[in-house]
């Protein structure tokens, strides 16, 4: 029995030793993952949503709305022109979209990082360089940190501000302390830092939003802009970049000009026109009535429904907490169950659109017809009571069907948070305010469905005004909160991390510019996001996801509207594009011309 006991105790010591060592362990390589290993190992030759034979030559021609006044994307002030991040400016390892967050080497050649990822070091590839012709240096990524920690959008003041130091350790490296364990998340997202020249942004350059020349390392240049109306890239002949593995079949077009137009329905029958090559379509009845168009039957114009192995997102209307009457969470339900998505989808959108009912619908991810877990209900903790149970069943507006029965369960809400009708106005009792609601819109296509929306409050007695603004105005509103009810687009991936804070965190919610548009205050949430960003089991990380979005659904912040089934793309004939697709669909810069 003694020897039993011995042979356990240093079985014990020997495995925690073990642990410790490998928590202290270096690893050296040339990509990351946030769960497991790359799916393509370090001897890729490319990407398998990119084809090595593309074409490379000709113009992709694009088209944005609005309008913009700005080159620099990186800081608030402005609107920046479309593409400049993606095209122009670089990180240190670049994504590969073939398994959930994966970055692989781009201007760092290598990496050493802890196994317990407190630590992560970049090694700088000898031919990296910026379009001016200058070598990237160390001191180049520091003071990209600095800048963006400092004066750069709040999704980057607040990821950088929890490095707890960093280090020049080369001439060639740069190494990043976090000293957060609890924080797994954090050196992939350093990785994707955009790198900028500091001879160019340096001296409080960084901070102005003007209209020069934008200068980084990417595989185009700006060769064209007129302010408003277009932004044309021309390929870099230099690119330091061009035989890097993860650059191969990718960026293959000579020119990619951008125009802009000022509403979506000019911009449409432009491209019916053949004014520009690639239009992603949003409204059902456009892509039915597009099918039977004679560009479409003469084949100039291509029609793809490209499937997204990842979640569909959160395509919702936010309702502004910080507003006195959208503070309540009776009267957020209310509005939520008010929203007649089949009446719409049957009526206006040929039943082609999904429902929403989460945050993550159509992934492993989703809560939707998943009945909670044990350890989501550990997650939750005191939360669990409060939750509706056809949320914990994973069905959250499972309330029937009849018109007049959600009528009626939305007035005993009302009734909940101090409302009822006095002649056929919803009014709050003690302060005899009526209930009005402003819903600030851009386009026609929200216009759509928001009429059906205002006509269902009007039924018990809210008045729903729906105002529409130019997309200067949008965008300046919506970053200062300014509005009632919005619509918002929060993308989602199968990896969803950080960015969590930035869409539902607390310290979000007062930051301008910031896209926790509803201001959800919440420190369940808060800790939840926590542990997403955590947890090294895959399992364990799945259960913390639902138990978030069961959160999120059960607080009643965003009212969910639609999603679509595929990706509905048209495209111009002259393009090209890779049989495989990415995680997240169509990628652009796999596109080539068409022999």
């Amino acid at each position: 029995m003694i020897l039993k006991k011995l042979f356990f105790l240093l079985f014990f010591i020997n495995f925690n030793i073990s642990f410790l060592f490998a928590e202290d362990r270096t690893i050296i390589a040339s990509s990351i993952s946030m769960h497991g290993e790359p799916l393509l190992n370090n001897n890729f030759q490319h990407l398998n949503y990119a084809n090595p034979n593309s074409n490379i030559g000709g113009s992709f021609r694009m088209a944005s709305l609005g309008t913009f006044d700005s080159t620099n994307p990186f800081i608030i002030k402005g609107r920046s022109a479309y593409g400049i991040r993606d095209y122009v400016f670089e990180s240190l390892l670049s994504r590969d979209y073939s398994k959930p967050f994966t970055l692989r080497s781009l201007i760092a050649e290598k990496i050493h990082y802890s196994a317990d990822r407190t630590w992560i070091e970049f090694f700088i590839d000898d031919a990296a360089e910026f379009s001016d012709g200058i070598k990237i240096k160390p001191k180049d990524i520091l003071f990209s940190f600095n800048a963006l920690k400092e004066n750069g959008r709040p999704n980057h003041r607040s990821y950088y501000s929890r490095v707890k130091n960093v280090i020049i350790t080369s001439d060639k490296s740069i190494k990043f302390i976090t000293d957060n364990k609890e924080d797994r998340e954090l050196i992939l997202i350093i990785g994707m830092m955009p790198i900028l020249p500091e001879h160019i942004y340096g001296n409080e350059r960084f901070k102005e939003a003007k209209l020069d020349i934008p200068i980084g390392s990417g595989p185009y240049i700006v060769s064209k802009i007129e302010q408003g109306r277009n932004i044309t890239y021309s390929k870099n002949t230099t690119y330091w970049g061009k035989q890097a593995p993860i650059n191969n079949g990718l960026h293959n077009f000579d020119n990619i000009s951008v125009d802009y137009y000022l509403d979506d329905n000019s911009r449409f029958e432009a491209f019916k026109a053949g004014l520009f090559d690639f239009y992603q379509i949003w409204d059902p009845t456009r892509w039915n009535n597009l099918k039977n168009h004679k560009n479409v039957n003469n084949g100039k114009i291509k029609l793809l429904e490209i499937e997204r192995k990842t979640p569909a997102g959160m395509l919702g209307l936010a309702l502004n907490t910080r507003k006195e009457n959208l503070s309540n969470i009776e009267v957020r339900k209310a509005l939520t169950i008010l929203f007649d998505f089949n009446w719409i989808n049957n009526s206006l959108y040929h039943n082609l659109y999904n429902r929403t009912e989460g945050f993550f619908d159509n992934s492993y991810l989703s809560s939707i017809n998943q009945p909670i877990d044990d350890f989501e209900k550990i997650l939750l903790g005191d939360s669990l009571s409060s939750l509706d149970k056809n949320i914990l069943s994973g069905k959250p507006y499972d309330i029937g069907k009849d018109k007049r029965e959600i009528l009626n369960i939305a007035l005993k809400l009302f009734e909940k948070a101090n409302y009822k009708i006095e002649n056929r106005q919803l009014i709050n009792i003690t302060t005899k305010e009526p209930f009005i609601l402003e819903f600030l819109i851009t386009d026609k296509r929200q216009e759509k469905y928001a009429i059906n929306y205002m006509k269902n409050l009007e039924r018990i007695g809210i008045k729903l005004n729906i105002k529409m603004v130019d997309s200067t105005q949008y965008q300046k509103r919506k970053q200062n909160f300014d509005f009632d009810i919005i619509e918002h687009f929060w993308y989602s991936s199968l990896s969803p991390g950080n960015e969590q804070n930035f869409y539902w965190g607390t310290e979000s919610a007062s930051q301008i510019g910031s896209r926790n548009y509803p201001g959800i205050t919440s420190n369940k949430i808060d800790n939840l996001i926590q542990k997403i960003v955590s947890v090294r089991k895959i399992e364990e990380f799945t259960y913390s996801v639902r138990a978030l979005d069961r959160m999120l659904i059960s607080g009643y912040y965003v009212i969910p509207l639609f999603h679509w089934p595929h990706q509905w793309v048209a495209v111009s004939n002259k393009i090209n594009y890779p049989e495989k697709v990415s995680l997240d669909g169509y990628k652009t810069n796999s596109w080539y011309m068409v022999n």
